[in-house]
């Protein structure tokens, strides 16, 4: 069976989306680089490409390739999902937010190939690729991403951004849906 449709059937049979069953029917699921290959794009100056595998009113999964630009510090909105690396290494750096200030990185970790980590509700968290080897990423959430906050911490600033944008500052007015001053 091709892979979107192992993906559309796995993920439109769940009866519910906890943390827990994503986990499982991201394992199940088996996805392999090679199926990704067909969705992987030059990044064009972006941190990643971005692309959307499936989405629902209860879940998306999206695929991610990766450039040598770390993506700026970000969350999930009201989302919780999971992050399999599928080629390479990652560097992540979590964060601990305070409020209306700025948010304080609490630790970096490297995951490498075939690695999986949460992102929890809220959680705040950077990526990039570490090394050379390509860095690919597959992303599940629960529900779709909506109201995700990105970070600049050189300006003192956040932005909700809308759902075509990625996890950078964006240059396109439509897609900055809030922006916030935060206190140091």
């Amino acid at each position: 069976m091709r892979m979107i449709n192992r993906v559309e059937e796995a993920f439109r049979n769940l009866d519910e989306h906890s943390p827990e069953t994503l986990k499982k029917t991201l394992i199940e699921l088996g996805v392999t680089l090679d199926e990704l290959a067909p969705y992987l794009q030059d990044p064009e100056g972006k941190p990643y490409y971005r692309q959307m595998i499936y989405e629902d009113d209860h879940v998306e999964m999206i695929v991610m390739n990766w450039a040598d630009i770390e993506c700026a510090p970000h969350d999930h909105g009201h989302s919780t999902g999971w992050i399999q690396v599928m080629n390479g290494t990652t560097k992540q750096t979590v964060y601990q937010a305070h409020g209306e200030a700025l948010p304080s990185p609490l630790f970096t970790e490297f995951k490498g190939n075939g690695s999986l980590f949460f992102a929890p509700k809220k959680g705040i968290h950077k990526m990039g690729r570490e090394g050379t080897t390509p860095l690919v990423t597959l992303h599940v959430y629960s529900p779709p991403i909506r109201g995700m906050r990105v970070y600049d911490l050189e300006t003192c600033a956040a932005c909700v951004v809308s759902s075509d944008c990625g996890a950078w500052w964006p240059e396109e007015q439509r897609q900055r849906l809030k922006e916030i001053k935060l206190q140091k």
